[in-house]
């Protein structure tokens, strides 16, 4: 048996997240509902013109595919996760926030000189996150980052779209596939976010190579891989590249295929207060429940549930008790 059910690779941001207006975000040109790369000096910027407005979530160890293996975690999965962070204070930060999640990573390894990437997520009143990243480090995060021994010891590899948007990132996840493939584990990306599918569809297809096991992707970036406004063709497109595959659809739930048929996955009715982090609970929740035994349906059915749960209060994770309670 593999030791770990999970080893995810993505980014390592400490989140910070705000409430703003749609007029703020008109007032300093960012663009709603996408996630943005941004330098150093224009995420302080950003930060010091919406000073006052309310920090609803505590930092957290942050990035897509953290936030996944994270769930995973949490409802009683064994995972690894590879990241980058530097030699400076969000750096320890980050380690000991993974640490308390029970998520196993390289904690002695030498940290770089630099900055530990930081994300800035604004939500607007209809719920709507907008990210600006700062990578710092994180851009230079590289195969040999990945701890091949963990790799090859677990039931799946999992990485996220947004490692297409560095030259070393999108190489690491391709090496990751590749040492899964020869090694018999089993492959899973998240596509993310629309901006990576319109902007870095050739990357992606890359890190895709000749299919993987399961794909995540939400309905926008699904329609986008397939250049489609037509869902059905969207499914079609991703069974090419996809053995399984979930697409999230909002209010209206998800649709899962198990490599046979396609479930309709029902939504559960929440008020939202912020989207941010709801793709990445339900691939965790997801991945969680078809390595301890779950069907493509009862896993889809709990990935719901807990990407609702996500929705309806601030932040993108849940607590430790909220995991267990999804599961009784």
């Amino acid at each position: 048996m593999a030791k770990y059910h999970v080893y995810g690779l993505g980014a390592a941001l400490v989140d910070t997240e705000i409430d703003v207006s749609d007029n703020d975000l008109q007032s300093f040109h960012i663009e709603k509902g996408l996630m943005t790369l941004v330098d150093e000096a224009r995420q302080h910027e950003l930060i010091e013109n919406l000073e006052g407005h309310l920090v609803h979530s505590k930092r957290t160890s942050g990035g897509s595919a953290c936030n996944s293996v994270v769930a995973a975690s949490s409802f009683g999965a064994s995972a690894y996760y590879s990241c980058k962070v530097a030699n400076d204070e969000n750096g320890d930060f980050y380690l000991n926030d993974l640490k308390n999640t029970g998520v196993d990573t390289d904690f002695d390894g030498e940290k770089v000189d630099g900055i530990t990437g930081k994300c800035l997520v604004m939500i607007t009143p209809d719920a709507e996150r907008t990210m600006n990243t700062y990578l710092g480090v994180s851009e230079t995060f590289s195969a040999i980052d990945l701890n091949e021994a963990a790799l090859a010891d677990s039931e799946y590899v999992y990485f996220e779209g947004y490692l297409v948007t560095s030259d070393t990132g999108r190489a690491a996840a391709i090496k990751a596939r590749q040492l899964a493939e020869q090694n018999n584990v089993k492959t899973s990306i998240s596509l993310s976010d629309p901006g990576m599918v319109q902007f870095f569809k050739p990357g992606l297809q890359e890190m895709i190579g000749d299919g993987v096991d399961l794909l995540f992707c939400n309905k926008d970036e699904a329609l986008g891989f397939a250049d489609t406004q037509n869902l059905d063709e969207a499914i079609a497109a991703i069974k090419k590249v996809a053995k399984t595959f979930a697409i999230t659809l909002g209010a209206e739930g998800a649709v899962v295929f198990d490599g046979n048929e396609l479930i309709d996955i029902q939504p559960y009715a929440v008020k939202a207060v912020d989207t941010n982090g709801a793709g990445d609970m339900f691939a965790g929740a997801f991945i969680y429940g078809i390595t301890h035994g779950m069907s493509f349906a009862q896993a889809g059915d709990l990935a719901s549930k807990a990407a609702s749960q996500v929705v309806a209060d601030y932040g993108p994770r849940l607590t430790v008790e909220a995991h267990q309670a999804l599961l009784a």
